[in-house]
């Protein structure tokens, strides 16, 4: 009898490549889109220094501006021959959340990579155009040559972090809402994540922050940096909005333990000072921070606690260079660097 099994690296593990999706729906940045593109330039730019980076791009036309938009660019660590535009059409640049969950699948003792297909339904079905972003982990793996997996269950690369040895955070407020899952129990969506990403304990987090429409990612308020450290955002204002929920999670990482029963290193990042856009409160979140293979990029906010959040996770990274990126105009589409990057490990 054939035995298979699933494993899911953490994002601190080598990668081959780095995925992203190029920025084209206006309504994501309403009056603010014409500075994107050079903030997905400067990202991409660090991200050539330290790995392949692939785009996908909705034609030849926009893979001619790409690749001219990165020629031309200011930033002098890009290495153009590591990166590579595809044809590969999205309704939006949010690749954490549509693009492709690289596992490695063993069977029999054969380790292969492959990708899992989870469902992706735009977060709840908040927008009505994501035919394309749900075809996207087919298409890559047609591309890639790579074996398919569909698990026909609804979860977006944002919602889930992992460390490697068995744990995973996430959510209550997103995997356990009904636009997601409704006909699952949570027992039902710990056995699917135990069978497709070789989880043997789930660490379920409570609400997410403020101006965060996709229900509460796990990648805006706490993230694995080590097989037994957690970083997570708290917010030490008591008349912010997101001082209860923040605070309350906290409370709950101290209290969880890893497989073997042992408590957890959890260490406290900054949230920054409250960033508005026309009046609406965005999820500016120092944890939407992407580990690429020698750098680790941070979003900033202009404001004081930048510095704060740099050099904590560059404890944490000490063989990596932590960079902090500008993302008051990102964050404006609701996401940040984690939110627009997807990993590929290397086998």
């Amino acid at each position: 009898m054939t035995e298979c099994s699933y494993f899911m690296p953490p994002e601190w593990t080598l990668h081959k490549a780095t995925w992203l999706s190029w920025p084209h729906r206006l309504e994501t940045w309403p009056g603010k889109f014409d500075p994107i593109p050079a903030v997905f330039v400067e990202i991409i730019s660090w991200l050539s220094s330290s790995e392949e980076v692939h785009i996908n791009v909705l034609d030849e036309v926009m893979e001619r501006e790409v690749y001219a938009l990165l020629r031309n660019s200011r930033h002098q660590q890009i290495q153009m021959e590591r990166i590579f535009c595809h044809q590969i059409p999205t309704n939006d640049a949010w690749c954490r959340d549509h693009g492709p969950n690289f596992v490695f699948r063993r069977t029999d003792g054969k380790v292969e990579k492959i990708i899992v297909n989870w469902v992706y339904n735009a977060w709840g079905e908040k927008y009505t155009s994501y035919a394309d972003d749900n075809a996207v982990p087919e298409r890559i793996a047609s591309l890639r040559q790579l074996p398919l997996v569909s698990p026909r269950m609804v979860l977006e690369g944002g919602s889930i972090d992992v460390n490697g040895k068995g744990l995973l955070l996430t959510s209550e407020a997103c995997l356990l809402n009904p636009n997601r899952n409704p006909l699952l129990s949570r027992e039902e969506i710990e056995q699917q994540l135990a069978k497709y990403l070789g989880i043997e304990k789930v660490l379920w987090l409570g609400d997410g922050i403020l101006g965060d429409d996709t229900d509460g990612h796990v990648d805006d308020m706490a993230r694995f940096v080590n097989e037994t450290t957690i970083v997570i955002a708290v917010e030490e204002d008591l008349t912010d909005g997101n001082y209860d929920a923040l605070q309350e999670n906290y409370k709950r990482l101290q209290c969880y333990t890893d497989l073997h029963g042992n408590p957890l290193t959890v260490l406290k990042l900054p949230m920054p000072s409250p960033v508005y856009f026309n009046g609406d409160r965005l999820p500016a979140s120092y944890a939407n921070f992407y580990i690429a293979n020698t750098v680790v990029l941070v979003p900033t906010y202009r404001c004081s606690q930048d510095l704060a959040a740099i050099e904590i996770l560059q404890q944490c990274f000490p063989e990596r260079n932590v960079i902090g990126i500008d993302c008051s105009d990102l964050v404006w589409g609701l996401g940040a660097i984690h939110c627009i990057t997807h990993e590929e490990p290397e086998l």
